[in-house]
């Protein structure tokens, strides 16, 4: 099987399992025991903290371990904004990138339902970019800049109110409890600017949490860097087993338990702590970064193969999210596509038409009203790179995106439909209608996510296989 799907997850690392071993057998002690074999596990813990931070350039005191990036995501979201509005109740409101995971998304929405919270979602470009001039309205203004989120069981995705009563529909700087935008998106792989939409906020003295999730291992992570105040990590993209994440949030941002119990994790996060898991997560990141470089240079050329060969072989194939080789001065623009370069030596098929391959803003697809209206403000994403190295996507006009993900199984290749955490989903991909493609269209999408051991012969094969899915499909 040639397996495509590494965004959703990753097979373990030896290494990692290898470290994970002796806590999973005879160093097994609960680390809050006060015996020597617990003691040890403890110290264990401790050492994993300090070598996540050494590599987020954090202070080991500001890492929480977590069960994963949808934990941490929530803890993150609720956490920041219920203690911040405890301590300024004016801060009611919760800002949310349009193509968040639906675990900010979700917790944006428990906000509104539960707490009162007014939760706005922020527009994105047709890359998927957020524009820092659409940022800084929506943390000063409640215009057209910025749309209350609706609910996910509202019939459609329009405008729904979630002010809390005596708002009156008004805002200004001091009422934003939290922001919320990831750093690199699971779907179509758009990379924003965060360092710059950080700077904004903290004019405005608003934390911003970024879900890192996807960009682990391919975008470099140093907190000092980006600028946020929290940050969310999950093991198992990068070679653990899954089960284990962290959230970094800055000494000093205010964060209120989601669980209660023992006070774990320095009050942070009760429950018994996954030592085994601490100590695979700090050897899966010290692996990703010192690997990291070559790592992201080598997926970027298979990346650009595979988006290349695609839109060559599989006639009418639209790319969606930024197209890394529309370049102008060596930073990636978002918008439309231009002739595809080389891509693998031979199609499914040499009698296959190649047409010019198309851009989601073709107007033919995407009528004028339905685009979103920020490109010119687009920036260029974190160190110029607008795009994950290692993520394509695309949709396929007139046939099902889930017939082919079967289609592509039973010819050796797994790829995905888009987030493997919103399984079950009949909805259209949120991801993709924020970014103004049609409903319809967004049910024809597929995702190919490459990983460390992804190789050229793999992408020619699986170029192969689509445009023979495709052609089966569109006789």
């Amino acid at each position: 099987m040639i397996y495509l799907d590494h965004a959703a997850t990753t097979a373990p690392r030896r290494e990692v399992l290898e470290a994970m071993w002796p806590w999973l057998t005879g160093g097994f002690g609960n680390a809050s025991s006060h015996h020597e074999r617990g003691q040890r596990a403890a110290r264990a813990l401790e050492d994993a903290r300090e070598r996540v931070a050494a590599v987020l350039g954090a202070r080991p005191g500001e890492i929480v371990f977590t069960s994963g990036g949808t934990e941490a995501d929530n803890l993150a979201l609720k956490g920041i904004a219920l203690a911040r509005r405890e301590r300024q109740p004016s801060r009611h409101r919760v800002l949310v990138g349009a193509i968040e995971h639906d675990a900010v998304l979700e917790s944006a929405r428990a906000l509104a339902r539960h707490d009162g919270f007014a939760t706005l979602e922020l527009p994105v470009d047709p890359s998927g970019t957020l524009s820092p001039d659409t940022f800084r309205a929506a943390l000063v203004s409640d215009d057209d800049a910025a749309r209350t989120l609706p609910d996910r069981a509202a019939p459609s995705r329009g405008v729904a109110s979630h002010a809390p009563p005596g708002s009156g529909g008004t805002s200004d700087p001091t009422t934003v409890a939290v922001a919320s935008v990831m750093l690199a998106n699971n779907e179509v792989g758009t990379v924003q600017d965060i360092r710059s939409l950080a700077e904004i906020a903290a004019e405005h003295g608003v934390p911003l949490h970024t879900d890192a999730v996807q960009a682990v291992g391919s975008l470099p992570l140093n907190v000092e860097d980006l600028g946020v105040a929290a940050l969310t990590l999950a093991g198992h993209k990068i070679g653990t087993p899954q089960g284990i994440g962290l959230l970094w949030v800055q000494r000093g941002t205010p964060l209120r338990p989601l669980m209660s119990g023992g006070g774990h994790e320095r009050g942070r996060r009760s429950g018994t702590s996954n030592v085994a898991g601490a100590v695979g997560l700090a050897v899966a990141l010290e692996l990703a970064e010192r690997e990291r470089v070559a790592y992201a240079a080598r997926s970027t050329a298979l990346r650009d193969r595979l988006i290349s060969g695609i839109l060559s072989c599989v006639p009418g194939a639209i790319l969606t999210g930024p197209d890394p080789r529309n370049v102008v001065g060596g930073l990636g623009n978002g918008g439309a596509t231009p002739a595809a370069p080389d891509g693998p030596a031979a199609c499914a098929d040499p009698a296959v038409s190649i047409d010019p391959p198309a851009s989601i803003t073709s107007e033919r697809l995407i009528p004028q009203a339905g685009r979103a209206t920020a490109t010119a403000g687009a920036t260029s994403g974190r160190n110029g790179i607008t795009r994950l190295p290692t993520n394509a996507s695309f949709c396929f006009p007139g046939v099902n995106g889930e017939t082919v993900l079967v289609d592509l199984e039973n010819l050796g290749v797994l790829v995905s439909s888009g987030s493997a955490c919103a399984a079950g989903s009949s909805e259209p991909s949120h991801v993709l209608t924020a970014l103004g493609i049609p409903a319809e269209l967004a049910t024809t999408s597929v995702r190919y996510s490459l990983g460390r051991d992804t190789t050229e012969e793999e992408i020619d094969a699986a170029v192969r296989a689509t445009a023979e899915v495709l052609r089966w499909l569109s006789a």
